[in-house]
């Protein structure tokens, strides 16, 4: 019985140091199992943050890329604009030129009286000269700003000022491009209009590229032959309780119901391939945004589209 029972023991003790053994390779099991999910987990994490970082710059050369893009839009308008000062430059400096020798003419024939009315006729030619000097270098210094990829500073901008001179520069440089392009374009400005805080350089972006497409899809219309069919794009400004609105108008194709809410989506383009980004709409959209405010669209199709940009106080 003493044998029997000294058996009974050992064979439980083997049972329980078996089960222990079987619990220890468990648990061993266990934490290999849990070390590779950690460095697959971590693994992953290194590959969504890898992937983040190269989105968030593929996405920061797209924006580049997008607005040298419209740098180059820029390009054959600036030329046009920038001639009409560097001309009354020019022309203001060779009449100055003549009046001086007519000056001395006058005072070696001691006509002090005429000497002094030619000299103030050049006093007023300098005058026209710096003012027209003053508009050449505003136009070559927005086009630095436009190209530049750093943050901006937002300062009081007067939106009649940029809406005007953005719409001018679309059209002459899609003029320089497309020598067949004719389409007629009107301002409607509120005198009124108090100066709003922004960063100009990007709302000018927003401005040019809006009246980029409604040039071309006017264009593209006209194109198609409709009988007394007058290309229209027009830009209004309008003061409102909380802020101020801008308006661009067409008279162009429209947009479809059926994607009229894609149209501020990145890549997303009625163009035709190679005619655009497919980011234009969506990089104004996050730029008003960004200013807090709101870009909205109403259009019908076959009648033409409105843009409208608010802006608060």
């Amino acid at each position: 019985m003493i044998i029997f029972a000294s058996l009974g023991g050992l064979a439980m003790f083997v049972i329980i140091s078996i089960s222990l053994f079987r619990n220890n390779l468990s648990k061993q099991k266990a934490n290999r199992l849990l070390q590779i999910q950690k460095e697959e987990i971590r693994t992953q994490r290194e590959n969504v943050v890898s992937a983040y970082d190269k989105l968030k710059s593929t996405q920061a050369q797209l924006i580049q890329s997008e607005k040298m893009a419209s740098l180059g839009e820029l390009t054959a308008g600036i030329a046009h604009e920038i001639q009409n000062p560097l001309n009354f430059v020019n022309n203001f400096s060779e009449v100055s030129e003549e009046m001086v020798d007519e000056m001395k003419e006058e005072l070696e024939k001691g006509d002090y009286e005429e000497a002094k009315s030619i000299g103030e006729e050049i006093k007023q030619n300098l005058s026209r000269i710096r003012l027209h000097g003053k508009r050449a270098d505003s136009i070559v210094k927005g086009m630095l700003e436009h190209s530049r990829s750093n943050a901006r500073e937002k300062v009081p901008t007067d939106l009649n000022l940029l809406a005007n001179e953005f719409l001018r520069l679309s059209y002459h440089g899609i003029r320089a491009k497309d020598k067949a392009f004719n389409a007629d374009f009107e301002l409607e400005l509120d005198e009124e209009l108090p100066k709003v805080t922004v960063v100009p350089q990007d709302i000018g972006r927003v401005i040019l590229n809006m009246v980029n497409n409604a040039f071309y899809t006017v264009n593209e219309k006209s194109k198609t032959g409709i009988p007394d069919y007058h290309p229209m794009v027009r830009v209004k400004t309008k003061k409102t309780n909380n802020g101020i609105e801008l308006c661009i108008q067409d008279n162009g194709s429209g947009i479809p119901e059926s994607i009229k809410d894609k149209v501020f989506q990145p890549f997303f383009t009625t163009k035709p391939t190679g005619s655009g980004t497919g980011l234009g709409l969506s990089l104004s959209y996050d730029i008003i945004k960004a200013h807090n405010g709101e870009l909205k669209v109403e259009s019908k199709e076959g009648e033409g589209t409105e843009f409208t940009i608010f802006l608060p106080n």
